[in-house]
């Protein structure tokens, strides 16, 4: 595929700059462009972007200034960026058979456009919507519900009365609607308490590979529209978590936890279980969440605290080692000093 940087322009609905008859027949990384290539820069790297190979470049309005090649003026590069990559690296097309190898109950109903490939299962009650392609090795459960235009790559499972909304994409090995961690415990034995809700996702929600979503002891545990979640996230029984929320890969999220909307959660961060967290927060990598948070926050340690204080102690942290030797250098120059008084009274008193 060629297409030319007026075509490109036009695409984005952007603005092009140093126009030239240059041809891109595909787009990359800032280090991985080519001459016939375009990338894109964002803050931190518009200062550098002038040294990648690439022949043309998708930056942002008011921001940088290149001279030598073709720049695409757009609103929001990253946007750009993955409406190119779907424009010059479209997604494999998926036959829409219902494959004989799979397995589909009788009272199943299975929209139009659906792809079911070998060995997959789809159980007795369960619904799939329009559109939906459903991989190999994917368990669809009794009574399930998977909307329109969805994804379901290999060895998904979805338990039974699960609800999957719309344009849902869910990685391969994640589960939905796994028991609760929900036990009693009695004389030192701990008794299994029957976990009888289910999980609810909203609708353009993404569950990465290998993630697990437990379904609520009673009602439903809820991700809402737009929330997506990385690799090996683990969202506890009757979560409820809103709109809009980022993930990142590691996050553990015990069981009756509400979050709002926007929050971004970074890797390895979790939460104590029964809090409730507003919206539109920040949790850096390992943080650590031990009681009720409001909005706009922005919190790093454990416990979390906000980030500016975590950053001050965490450099204060790093000087222990030389406050430590400092502290040793005045005690040994103090002990010194009473040896020279004691020495110098002891003179006067002969």
């Amino acid at each position: 595929m060629e297409k030319t940087l007026q075509e490109l322009a036009a695409f984005l609905h952007g603005t092009l700059e140093h126009a030239s008859d240059l041809k891109i027949t595909g787009v990359n990384g800032l280090v991985e462009a080519g001459p016939t290539e375009i990338s894109f820069a964002v803050q931190p790297y518009v200062e550098v972007c002038g040294k990648s190979r690439a022949g043309a470049m998708i930056l942002a309005y008011g921001e940088g200034e290149l001279r030598d090649r073709p720049v695409l003026r757009v609103e929001n590069p990253r946007e750009a960026f993955a409406a190119l990559l779907e424009l010059f690296r479209p997604r494999e097309e998926v036959e829409r058979v219902l494959s004989p190898l799979a397995y589909i109950a009788d009272d199943a109903k299975v929209g139009r456009n659906v792809a079911v490939m070998p060995f997959a299962v789809i159980d007795s009650g369960a619904e799939v919507g329009d559109n939906t392609v459903i991989y190999p090795y994917t368990y669809v459960g009794r009574h399930v519900k998977v909307g329109t235009d969805c994804i379901l790559y290999p060895h998904v499972t979805i338990r039974e009365n699960c609800v999957v909304g719309n344009r849902d994409i869910l990685q391969s090995g994640c589960v939905i609607g796994g028991d609760g961690f929900g036990f009693v415990t009695t004389k030192g034995k701990h008794n299994k308490v029957l976990q009888t809700g289910n999980v609810v996702l909203g609708d353009d929600v993404e569950v990465g590979c290998n993630t697990c979503i437990d379904r609520a002891t009673v009602d439903s545990t809820i991700v809402g529209n737009g929330t997506k979640l990385d690799n090996l996230v683990h969202l506890g029984h009757n979560d409820v978590i809103g709109e809009n929320n980022l993930f990142v890969a590691l996050v553990g999220i015990p069981g009756s936890v509400h979050i709002g909307n926007n929050n971004t959660f970074g890797g390895q961060s979790a939460t104590v279980g029964h809090i409730k967290i507003g919206s539109n927060n920040t949790f850096a990598g390992r943080c650590g969440v031990i009681g009720d948070v409001g909005d706009g926050q922005i919190l790093a340690g454990f416990p979390s605290m906000p980030h500016m204080e975590w950053l001050r102690q965490q450099s204060k942290l790093r000087k222990i080692s030389e406050i430590s030797k400092s502290m040793r250098e005045l005690k040994k120059q103090v002990a010194e000093l009473q040896a020279q008084l004691e020495a110098a009274r002891g003179g006067e008193g002969q």
